[in-house]
């Protein structure tokens, strides 16, 4: 009997430091916001240099190209 008491349990591992780091989400956040700077900035370009009628029709068709 004495043998199965000195058997160790299997003990949980506990990192030295924490699994989860802020950098990988920092940098994401601010590469998806420059694209969404950068698709702002196209939208305002495509509005002023072809008006609103033709800006609308140039998306829609888009849209329908894609789907």
């Amino acid at each position: 009997m004495r043998a199965i008491d000195e058997v160790a349990m299997a003990q949980p591992v506990s990192p030295q430091q924490p699994l989860a780091a802020p950098r990988p989400v920092r940098v994401m956040a601010v590469a998806g916001g420059a694209i969404g700077v950068f698709i702002l900035l196209g939208t305002v370009a495509l509005w002023g240099r072809y008006g609103t009628a033709v800006f609308f029709e140039m998306v829609t068709s888009g849209f329908a190209a894609c789907f």
